[in-house]
């Protein structure tokens, strides 16, 4: 250990001594990654940091040394029995530094407190995002669904080109600290339904449901069918279709991040609601059941947890897949996972293909067909991309100008395929 980063973590101890864990996160991080103060503060990566698992006070313990009772630990807890950093006076444990820098680095969730405005060690800019420019006759819409797992608003682009009997429609889930303006914004996906006559709806996940206005997909209640925020999110799909007629074959949901995370959720427990996926710097189904096993999860750390039973008629969703290979967010490893988990069982053919964006970044991209010659997976894999939507644009936040369009490439996979 050098003599900065010794001085680094006693700064943390004292800072987190003088209940300042802000601090403490941010001076740790900085440590960690070799970056000064003002470069965390100008970083413009995304988070798919998720959530405290509730919303109770001072979850983060005064003292460092001593001993946390971890809420997640009791196998099966729907809801944590403690909250995080509980402190037993009588249990007070010396930690050794390692350990002190683990548990500021993971608890800095549970108390709310990201180290900055915009997620763990990769905060973003706030940015004001203008009213989206959209051709006469168009429309974007301020709804809001309510059923007994509780309400969202959303927002539900309308184009021109097809008001009444749009060609099918796209669920968009936008990623930690975004919002469906934001995101429509980034992902550019407006235009893109625009040509093809598609309605796009981006549910909206505030800071009332979680503190980082991220999906939360790690968490069991939030993984099962008819439960929590899938059914949440499929009530929005169900009235839409119902409105303008379509069915499942038209019907297709993608997300970034915690949203992409939450996409394999929907594709998972409602197969028969979408006929395909998009996920973005995602993870697959079941890859966490708690916040410990998220951060293991995001970190390419292990295989899948424990996790709610998959539907029993084995249904793969048709599924496409973005990341980038410098995502220091979610660790690449992880949409290999994704991959592994939509391929069809049998014999299946894959082609391997690579090229360069308009921008000039170079992609790899893998097309797994199904047994019958039908593309099943499709997965780009974007060299030098960290955790940003792919061809996105600067307008919102979050996004990769310079890669390939995953916008208009997922639009085309999804549609290329409509039963």
């Amino acid at each position: 250990m050098n003599d900065d980063f010794a001085t680094a973590m006693r700064r943390a101890v004292r800072s987190t001594r003088a209940l300042n864990v802000a601090e403490a996160t941010r001076v740790i991080q900085d440590a960690l990654t070799g970056r000064s103060a003002s470069d965390t503060r100008t970083s413009t990566n995304p988070d798919i940091t998720p959530p405290p698992p509730n919303q109770r006070s001072t979850p983060f313990p005064v003292d460092p040394d001593a001993e946390i009772i971890e809420p997640w630990a009791k196998p099966g807890a729907e809801e944590p029995a403690e909250r995080v950093g509980d402190v037993a006076a009588s249990q007070r444990l010396r930690k050794p530094l390692g350990e002190t820098v683990r548990i500021l680095r993971e608890s800095r969730l549970a108390s709310g407190v990201f180290g900055s405005p915009h997620g763990v060690g990769l905060p973003g800019i706030a940015k004001q995002v203008p009213q989206p420019v959209m051709p006469d006759g168009a429309q974007f819409l301020a709804r809001s669904f309510t059923c007994p797992a509780g309400s969202r608003n959303y927002r539900l682009y309308v184009p021109a080109s097809a008001p009444d009997r749009p060609r099918g429609l796209v669920i968009m889930l936008h990623g930690c600290k975004q919002d469906p303006e934001d995101f429509a914004a980034g992902t550019g996906m407006n235009a893109v339904a625009e040509t093809h006559g598609l309605v796009v709806a981006y549910p909206r996940q505030g800071g009332v449901n979680n503190a980082s206005s991220c999906w939360n997909w790690f968490r069991p209640a939030d993984q099962i069918r008819d439960e929590g925020e899938p059914s949440i999110i499929a009530g929005i799909t169900m009235e839409i279709m119902s409105e303008f007629g379509l069915d499942r074959g038209r019907v297709f949901v993608a997300g970034l991040s915690a949203g992409g995370a939450m996409a394999a959720v929907m594709g998972e427990t409602y197969p028969d609601l979408y006929s395909a996926a998009g996920i973005h710097s995602g993870l697959a189904y079941g890859s966490a059941n708690d916040v410990i096993s998220a951060f293991s999860a995001m970190r390419g750390d292990g295989g899948l947890a424990s996790s709610p039973k998959r539907l029993a008629n084995g249904h793969r969703l048709r599924t496409i897949v973005f990341q980038g290979s410098a995502d220091r967010t979610v660790h690449p490893s992880n949409a290999d996972r994704i991959v592994a988990a939509a391929t069809p069982t049998g014999g299946c053919a894959v082609r391997k293909e690579s090229g360069r964006s308009a921008s000039g970044r170079t992609y790899a991209r893998t097309i797994v067909a199904d047994p019958a010659g039908r593309p099943a997976v499709e997965y780009w894999l974007v060299d030098g991309a960290g955790h940003a939507w792919s061809g996105g644009h600067s307008a919102g936040t979050y996004t990769d100008p310079n890669g390939p369009d995953a916008s208009c490439q997922m639009v085309r996979f999804f549609l290329d395929g409509q039963e």
